[in-house]
């Protein structure tokens, strides 16, 4: 019923920056709140940033100054801008939508994930 593509990962030296995109489509009423997690080798997945649809923004500590996220409802689209990267941000980079589906429902969607590698 939601198909989110990603798109933004990618190879970036220590210091660097990359922004990330995450476009959602399909049949829906409207999206409520928007989010970027992000998995490492070994590693549990970890909320990175989450938006609400009246744009309240909160940020995980490890990278809070750094990375921003933001939303254009108009082209169902999330996006994180990452700042200064450093090698411990390295990970698979995924984008989690909360939509209503109907007027009793909703339902939470995965995108496919993004690999970004922060290395020199």
């Amino acid at each position: 019923q939601v198909r989110l593509v990603e798109s933004g990962g990618g190879l970036v030296q220590p210091g660097g920056s990359l922004r990330l995109s995450c476009a959602a489509s399909g049949s829906f009423f409207s999206i409520t709140g928007m989010a970027w997690y992000r998995q490492a080798p070994g590693k549990q997945r970890e909320l990175v940033a989450f938006i609400t649809g009246g744009g309240n923004t909160n940020y995980a500590d490890s990278v809070k100054g750094r990375f921003t996220i933001s939303r254009d409802n108009a082209k169902n689209t999330v996006y994180l801008q990452m700042n200064s990267l450093k090698p411990e941000d390295s990970a698979v980079y995924y984008c989690n939508v909360q939509v209503i589906d109907s007027s009793i429902t909703s339902g939470d969607y995965w995108g496919q994930g993004t690999q970004v590698t922060v290395s020199s």
